[in-house]
């Protein structure tokens, strides 16, 4: 373990985080049954009854079940081409097996967009289903990841995924995994597998509507929406007070931040009901609000969300001939408003509000399409 530990340490000192090709040792055939403890923050020590047995085909046989890319990548460590494969941009519900083997190896609920151009994971679904062994081919110290059964080159693991979820990514070859949907995974044989999606994601959008106390309450109504925080997004001082913000000079705007359950409720959905509350063809001001701090603002913090973002943008500018100036960046930094702030209209019902009573009732009975 340290020595993995001294190796990923490299890797942050300057290695080129590439995928590149490496050598694969062949493996005879194995048999493998899994009974296996997940551990997860919001689902301890689920277990997983898989009765499969993953048998690794020999040579020949791999040869007629595979592509030659297939083939190459899984049995001699070639690297498929980055952005142009089957799973960099697949986020369908499902899970990712071994193309070899069919040995289930990575779950949707633990797959990203890191912008590399491969399928990136924060981690397998078991730790016990993944071999990583030091790679020090083309004249870099990486760790190289392979199927513990089918002994397939996968791809490298590396230590630049988010914080949040572990700090790794699991940067992997398309043509070594694949993707069985939800759907799908009972008839495939693969339904011990199925409570694994139903782990809850939760998923964050920042938006900037004007005053922070009416925007959060207004969010707060829609079903699906399972937090909300407001603070000070993208500015030019570290954890700015109320009245910096109130000079303009931090250049922070009153932000709301919005964790919600996509199962429930969507991005798309929530855009639109932003585009209800504000006007946004307006600078820096909403209703008698003034000033830099209450512009309008989509900040994100998944790229995989901008496809969205800039959809929804395009459909409402048609409705409005003014050009819309809401800002769309990814979020730099958010500082969390003092306490009186938050759930400001749920402290004081009868405090200032921008917005009219009315929108708050249409919220409540806003849903998912």
């Amino acid at each position: 373990m340290a020595l993995k530990t001294n190796i990923r340490h490299l890797l942050l000192m300057g290695i080129t985080v590439l995928m590149l090709a490496c050598q694969v040792n062949s493996q005879t055939k194995n048999n493998n049954t899994m009974n296996m403890e997940i551990n997860d923050k919001d689902m301890m020590n689920m277990e997983i009854n898989d009765t499969n047995q993953y048998v690794k085909p020999s040579a020949e046989e791999l040869r007629q079940k595979l592509t030659p890319e297939q083939f190459e990548v899984t049995q001699h460590g070639a690297t498929e081409r980055p952005f142009a494969n089957a799973y960099d941009r697949e986020f369908r519900p499902g899970i990712y097996v071994d193309i070899a083997t069919g040995q289930p190896l990575f779950a949707s609920t633990d797959k990203y967009d890191s912008g590399c151009g491969w399928p990136a994971f924060t981690r397998p679904i078991s730790d016990g289903i993944i071999d990583e062994h030091i790679d020090r081919s083309h004249g870099m110290v990486r760790t190289e990841v392979r199927s513990a059964v089918g002994k397939s080159h996968l791809g490298h693991v590396f230590e630049d995924g988010p914080q949040d979820k572990g700090g790794l990514r699991y940067c992997i070859n398309s043509a070594s995994l694949r993707f069985v949907p939800q759907e799908q995974m009972q008839a495939e044989g693969y339904g011990a597998y199925l409570p694994l999606l139903s782990r809850q994601t939760l998923k964050d959008i920042y938006l900037a509507g004007g005053c922070f106390w009416g925007t959060e309450h207004y969010f707060k109504q829609i079903e699906g929406v399972e937090r909300t925080e407001v603070g000070y997004a993208n500015g030019n001082k570290t954890n700015p007070s109320y009245e910096e913000v109130c000079t303009g000079n931090t250049l922070a705007a009153e932000t709301v931040h919005i964790t919600y359950d996509p199962t429930k409720t969507d991005l798309a959905l929530l855009l639109e009901m932003y585009f209800m509350a504000i006007d946004p063809t307006l600078l820096n001001q909403q209703g008698n609000d003034r000033g830099t701090q209450y512009r309008t603002g989509i900040y994100y913090t998944d790229k995989a969300d901008l496809p969205t973002v800039k959809r929804i943008m395009e459909e409402q500018q048609k409705n409005f001939d003014e050009p819309i100036v809401v800002e769309v960046k990814p979020l730099e930094n958010f500082y969390t408003a003092e306490e009186y702030h938050q759930d400001y209209l749920v402290k004081n019902p009868n405090g200032y509000c921008h917005l009219p009573k009315s929108l708050f009732e249409f919220a409540r009975k806003a849903r998912k399409k």
